[in-house]
């Protein structure tokens, strides 16, 4: 059984700061096998530690198409954003990834009530830990999940060190990147987690202000 944050944003996600580095060593901190690094619309996050013997690092992306987010898990080459969501999902499929809706029932940025089961998803984040209001969000994406019968999954959305593994998925699979993305689309997963405290997400928009300064 392997323990992994499936949504963590490093520096190059404009609103985050986490290095590669502190990457590694907050999640061994946090007791996790690895991460996938989800940055947004890029993979140069990701690139920096897929070479990593010592931990496991799913190469990913959150990729903003016109309606909400979604993660590419297991892809090598960047998804281009603002596409339809059938066409980005296709897109993912074709590199050999797998689209997992991103928190679907966040009040701001999820794709709700557009998720159907001919989008072709192949999980649904039912935990998150950074959406707002995070229970709420957590049952209506479960209930989403549930519906159409996809894999359920979790992760942080880490945009700062303190918050990875805040959220993590168990995986029934070995350590092997593609063995584990297979485990996840057959839906040997638990999502387990919880929000991230108020002190850290006041923290998190503090220095979202500074770096827009």
């Amino acid at each position: 059984m392997l323990k992994i944050d499936l949504h963590v944003h490093t520096c190059y996600s404009t609103d985050a700061a986490t290095t590669p580095a502190e990457v590694v060593a907050y999640s061994k901190k946090r007791g996790l096998h690895g991460v996938a690094i989800t940055d947004h619309d890029t993979l140069k996050g990701a690139l920096k530690l897929t070479n990593s013997e010592e931990f496991i690092v799913i190469p990913g992306i959150e990729i903003t198409p016109l309606d909400g987010h979604v993660l590419a898990l297991n892809v090598r080459e960047e998804v281009p954003p603002k596409m339809a969501l059938p066409e980005t999902i296709c897109r993912i499929h074709e590199l050999g990834g797998i689209a997992v809706a991103a928190h679907p029932k966040n009040m701001y940025k999820g794709i709700g009530r557009q998720i159907t089961s001919s989008l072709g998803f192949d999980a649904v984040e039912v935990i998150n830990s950074s959406t707002f209001p995070f229970f709420f969000s957590t049952n209506q994406s479960r209930k989403v999940a549930l519906g159409l019968g996809l894999p359920q999954i979790a992760g942080s959305d880490a945009h700062f060190p303190s918050e990875i593994g805040s959220a993590y998925t168990i995986v029934d699979a070995d350590s092997e990147v593609d063995e584990i993305v297979h485990a996840i689309k057959r839906g040997a997963t638990v999502p387990c987690g919880k929000p991230i405290p108020w002190k850290l997400r006041l923290e998190r928009e503090c220095m979202r202000l500074k770096r827009k300064l």
